[in-house]
């Protein structure tokens, strides 16, 4: 198979169906890549298999909860087996909690849950992943941050937290493991319209039965490109994680419609 991607071997996390990774998981594929899917849930993660399959790809579904590192390092070792080398991780599994709050009000047990998602899942996956890149000679780390991260306008102090911290994190990876041919970028996305976010907190026009505190109406007046689908952000992904990019390392990529901008 020929593609932007073709002869590589990418491991996505949180790539269940519906939301950024499972519309990365379909795109990788279509570019040529092998792709190792891994999602806490099942029937998503079968899902993303389903399509990809679909669409012509080659790919394995690995059930794994991100903050459990021996099933983060089980992804990794059988997708590694299954396709004989890794050159790609694409860290997309996160989100945000309703309750998470300012640092006054916030319940603390939140802190322990949100960052072991967003932040500590990004570390372990870089953990495990980051050898075997090396071993195949090189490739791309691409993690998903926020646009909260960006700007502090986020009600979720906590959620911005463990994103700004990836952003960091992120850096660090790229001038750690430059000189073994690895580089590291991470994206900021603003509101995505994946499955999760419609079945919460919906969009102004149809409201979820989450209240949403981000005033999703006046953002998107201000900024009309603040929305977008998973699809918008799998293509920024695609293109870190092709050589295309080559010559971009340790990069905050803005995709949250120009809000920390202007």
């Amino acid at each position: 198979m020929t593609g932007r991607l073709a002869g590589k071997v990418a491991l996505i996390t949180g790539a269940g169906a519906g939301g950024i990774g499972g519309a990365a998981a379909v795109m990788f594929a279509r570019e040529g890549a092998r792709v190792v899917i891994t999602d806490i849930n099942a029937d998503a993660g079968a899902e993303s298999l389903a399509a990809v399959r679909a669409a012509g790809g080659e790919a394995i579904f690995v059930r794994t909860d991100v903050s459990q590192e021996d099933q983060v390092a089980e992804a990794v070792r059988q997708g590694v087996a299954a396709f004989g080398a890794l050159h790609v991780l694409f860290c997309s599994a996160g989100g945000s909690v309703p309750t998470d709050d300012h640092v006054d009000k916030v319940d603390l047990a939140i802190f322990d849950h949100t960052m072991r998602l967003d932040l500590l899942g990004v570390i372990h996956a870089c953990r495990h992943a980051i050898p075997e890149i090396i071993k195949a000679g090189g490739g791309s780390v691409v993690n998903m941050s926020s646009g909260a991260a960006l700007r502090g306008a986020s009600p979720m102090h906590i959620y911005t937290a463990a994103k700004g911290a990836i952003i960091s994190m992120t850096r660090a990876l790229a001038g750690s493991y430059v000189h073994d041919k690895v580089r590291a970028n991470c994206i900021c996305a603003g509101r995505i319209l994946s499955r999760r976010i419609l079945a919460t907190v919906g969009t102004p026009d149809n409201p979820g039965p989450v209240q949403d505190r981000q005033d999703p109406a006046g953002r998107e007046r201000e900024y009309p490109f603040w929305v977008g689908q998973p699809e918008d952000i799998a293509s920024i992904a695609l293109f870190l994680a092709s050589d295309e990019s080559r010559m971009i390392t340790g990069a905050t990529i803005p995709a949250e419609g120009g809000r920390s901008a202007y």
